[in-house]
């Protein structure tokens, strides 16, 4: 399909920045001339990208054809890959969400929001770089899935073959984000019902709802929690408890996400490594891109459920987003590990 002006004038424009700043990714390129993501890649349709029919029904359990893959999800300062089989996918009878629970790839997927998806098959200087990229109704991306030298490189032909789009058209009806709620005072909310209903929470899945109920932020209902279920930490507990589980070889959960995709590690973490301002899991299944300049509170916070009390460690930015949350591996069913609760416990509060 040949590019319409539009997206030809862009495509031109990304490679001239690309000229100057080789090293310089399309999340960035995309800031910088001003457009979205998902509208650059677009851009790249006939050339090295193909648009794909967005039937998440059908397109994600395809997925496990490919066989061995990098799973990729991130948010503003954080990003999460992890290798693996992309298998047990089990999309609601609404179509409005879906799971991946695969002791490798493990997702919760809120599908409302994906809006466009796109094959890239792209010449870099360390070879072809074949990947399916899904992004938002914004033009965000959502997810992204990347074949590694273990891939099947004919399912991933059939694969682009089965939902390639009929008309290749680079047009996106990208709609305006909608608005945050406003945030109500501390004042406004009703502190003692929330504390009430903290404490008899049986499911920590069951969080968001009490937020929903008292129409309460995160971190406010972090704040008026009290001590008993959430204490602030000082921010660099967070690399010290990635370390601590390091040296015991204890498993650990980690939690990165953004608003319609959640991507879950549960395991080891072993080479840590600090690159300036980032904090780095080099593993070979797992990598972890932590940029710590994005993450303004740490705390500590403990959920009572069925299975007795649970403990995370939560980062958060300025903007009251969830960064990345660790817990004790643990299953439903079974209480929170010992161990992870002596290392999340050990750090000291800091004063209210």
């Amino acid at each position: 399909m040949p590019l319409t002006a539009t997206s030809s004038t862009l495509y031109q424009n990304w490679q001239a920045l690309r000229q100057t700043q080789p090293m310089l990714r399309a999340r960035d390129a995309a800031a910088a001339l001003d457009v979205s993501e998902a509208e650059l890649v677009a851009s790249r349709l006939g050339l090295d990208a193909i648009r794909l029919q967005p039937d998440w029904r059908e397109l994600l359990p395809a997925l496990e054809s490919l066989g061995r893959i990098m799973a990729l999800t991130r948010n503003e300062h954080c990003v999460h890959e992890r290798k693996g089989i992309y298998r047990e996918t089990t999309i609601g009878g609404s179509g409005q969400v879906g799971l991946v629970v695969s002791p490798d790839i493990d997702l919760r997927l809120f599908l409302a929001g994906w809006a466009s998806a796109f094959a890239i098959n792209e010449q870099t200087p360390e070879g072809m770089q074949r990947s399916l990229q899904i992004f938002d109704h914004q033009g965000v991306a959502v997810h992204k899935v990347y074949l590694t030298e273990n891939s099947d490189l004919d399912a991933w032909a059939t694969l682009i073959e089965r939902f390639a789009t009929p008309l290749q058209n680079a047009a996106l009806a990208l709609r305006p984000r909608v608005p945050a709620p406003v945030v109500l005072a501390d004042t406004e909310i009703d502190g003692v019902s929330l504390r009430q209903g903290w404490a008899e929470l049986k499911d920590t899945h069951h969080f968001l709802a009490l937020l929903k109920k008292h129409g309460a932020q995160r971190t406010q209902a972090l704040r008026l929690a009290g001590r008993e279920w959430a204490e602030r930490l000082p921010l660099n507990e967070l690399s010290v408890l990635f370390e601590g589980a390091a040296a015991a070889q204890m498993p650990i959960m980690v939690f990165v996400g953004n608003r319609h995709c959640i991507q879950i590690h549960t395991g080891l973490v072993n080479n840590l490594r600090w690159m300036h301002h980032w904090f780095n899991v080099l593993d070979p299944d797992f990598n972890l891109h932590l940029d710590t300049r994005g993450i303004t509170e740490l705390w500590r916070v403990r959920k009572p459920s069925s299975d007795g009390v649970i403990t995370s460690l939560e980062a958060i930015d300025a903007d009251g987003e969830l960064v990345v949350q660790l817990f004790g591996a643990r299953k439903p069913g079974i209480p929170e590990r010992d161990d992870w609760r002596a290392l999340a416990e050990a750090p000291a509060a800091l004063e209210a």
